[in-house]
């Protein structure tokens, strides 16, 4: 089964890579990560019937495609989705690649409130474009600074790695029945 993994941040160092890479370790299969950083600015008017989508665009939603299940790891900003993923999202809204897609949304904060608004946003939205919000495999990771080991950003804190299993795990076995 194949993983496609989107980053609500683009921060070398943020704590929801390091939440990313983790969770990454627990699926059993080829994953990899998109690069949401490099779409444009949604537009509509390069993305009607007779456009040919940019580039980053073109790629973002063929792996999206080829993917069994997606797994969407994201800081929030001012109570809500950081801007560079709303904007990947955005782009796949009209092109039916989420559709039926198992998703797990998966939000880490380093407030006790684990990115709940931005988490239950990312669900609305991936709802909306009717994929299939995994809700058992969906996480808010609470306080994540000192679960996170800054030398191996990784998170080290045995609990959220188990949970983090668990997740992986329901989100895997949504995907299972896609695969032939």
């Amino acid at each position: 089964m194949r993983l496609l993994a989107l980053s609500g941040s683009l921060r070398a160092r943020s704590s929801n890579g390091a939440v990313l890479r983790s969770a990454l370790t627990f699926w059993d299969g080829p994953a990899t990560t998109a690069d949401i950083g490099a779409l444009p600015h949604f537009n509509p008017d390069l993305d009607g019937e007779d456009a040919t989508p940019p580039a980053p665009v073109a790629a973002l939603r063929t792996a999206v495609a080829s993917a069994d299940a997606l797994l969407i790891v994201s800081p929030e900003y001012a109570h809500g989705v950081p801007g560079v993923l709303k904007n990947a999202l955005d782009w796949l809204v009209s092109s039916g690649e989420c559709v039926s897609k198992p998703v797990a949304v998966i939000t880490a904060s380093p407030f006790p409130t684990g990115g709940d608004h931005a988490n239950a946003q990312l669900r609305e939205v991936l709802r909306m474009m009717t994929g299939e919000v995994v809700t058992a495999a969906c996480r808010e990771i609470p306080a994540i600074g000192p679960k996170i080991d800054p030398t191996t950003e990784r998170v080290t804190d045995e609990a959220t790695l188990t949970d983090l299993g668990v997740a992986l795990a329901h989100l895997a076995a949504a995907a299972a029945p896609l695969t032939p």
